[in-house]
């Protein structure tokens, strides 16, 4: 019994003495409550919205105002022409356009009834749904105080077009998401692990005797990954086409190119984290932790990043898969080009250029 005990005694002082262990019991299951109860919400907020409006009147500035005032939207102003929708659109800010018809409140007095055209951005299928119901209910509350305050029976019809998925096909989100999540779990996972590997096995002293370069051995260790994971993007991209017709209305080898990038990415974090970590364990651990996590919750993948609070906003800016994700469904689905991802893909290249310099830099030449 004595030996029992003591040796229950022992485990719990192993397990204590571990800082690894004890963050994998306790910190991993208090982040991810935190994440997943602050990052999964129905809620709107800070949704950036414009407004057509060919009419100007005072029933059409009333609606603007209840919709501006209600919380949910930001603002970002008056459009002067149907022109420049599509161009705001293809831009990504923007997710929602208002547009009242010509003559708007006339016809609202005369014929008691007026359109009003929602366009919605449905590249994120979740989030136009959200928008568009939003707005509808907040020109329907306006409709039961306009009848209260003039007693007529008018009527405004809601005209919902979603941009860019009108059949509001679940593929539309989920290909783009899954693809950015496959590549940086897999080319980050096995990058990591391999490096890690050599150390466990004490081959690495082989490659450090011989007269190659740390980038040499790097570049070399890396390679096969960047071929297997571009085949498994074109692979991603094929599927998407043809089995759940997700269309590439923009460069395909503008996409495959950004693909490579955000595989570059990837790998260059599977190299720093191995440099970092010394077993395959902990490698897989800050792989899966320090990279599914986010790609799933902070990139936009799933849940909108402007519902979330500020500090996981500004934590979403250091997730490279939340501007592949963008660029994606901007190539795939909007038809843009490089004038208009240029600004993500300067972040993935400077992402890639900074764990690259430091892993070369934490490499070390000789074994401790």
């Amino acid at each position: 019994m004595k030996r029992f005990k003591g040796f229950i005694i022992k485990e719990f002082n192993h397990i204590l003495r571990d800082f690894r262990t004890l963050l994998i019991l306790f910190g991993m299951p208090a982040l991810m409550l935190l994440i997943f109860g602050y990052v999964v919400t129905n809620e709107l907020k800070d949704i950036h919205i414009a407004v057509f409006d060919q009419s100007g009147d005072r029933y059409t500035r009333d609606i603007t105002n209840k919709i501006i005032s209600s919380g949910y939207f930001v603002f970002d102003g008056y459009l002067d022409h149907a022109g420049q929708i599509e161009e705001k659109f293809r831009q990504g800010n923007l997710k929602q356009v208002i547009v009242f018809e010509p003559g708007f409140g006339h016809l609202l007095m005369s014929e008691k009834t007026a359109d009003i055209q929602l366009l919605a951005d449905a590249s994120d299928a979740n989030t136009a749904n959200l928008v568009v119901s939003y707005t509808t209910a907040i020109i329907q509350d306006y409709m039961i105080e306009l009848r209260k305050n003039t007693g007529g029976a008018m009527q405004i019809m809601p005209e919902i077009r979603m941009m860019y998925n009108e059949n509001m096909a679940g593929a539309y989100m989920f290909v783009p998401g899954v693809m950015a999540l496959i590549l940086m779990i897999v080319s980050a996972l096995m990058t990591s692990i391999t490096i890690t590997r050599e150390k466990e096995l004490g081959t690495m002293e082989t490659l450090l005797v011989s007269p190659l370069k740390p980038l040499q051995i790097v570049i070399g260790k890396v390679t096969p990954y960047v071929a297997l994971s571009f085949v498994n993007a074109a692979t991603i991209v094929a599927m998407g086409y043809f089995v759940f017709g997700l269309p590439v209305h923009g460069s395909l080898g503008l996409l495959l190119l950004e693909s490579l990038l955000f595989i570059s990415v990837a790998l260059s974090l599977g190299i720093f984290i191995s440099t970092v970590v010394d077993t395959q364990q902990m490698a897989m651990f800050a792989s899966m932790l320090g990279l599914m996590l986010p790609t799933i919750l902070l990139s936009g993948f799933i849940f909108p990043v402007e519902n979330m609070p500020e500090i996981l906003q500004w934590l979403s800016y250091i997730v490279p898969a939340k501007y592949f994700i963008i660029i994606v469904k901007s190539i795939m689905l909007k038809g843009t080009g490089m004038a208009f991802v240029w600004k993500e893909t300067l972040v993935l290249v400077f992402m890639m250029l900074f764990f690259i310099g430091n892993s070369v830099r934490r490499f070390k030449i000789r074994l401790e």
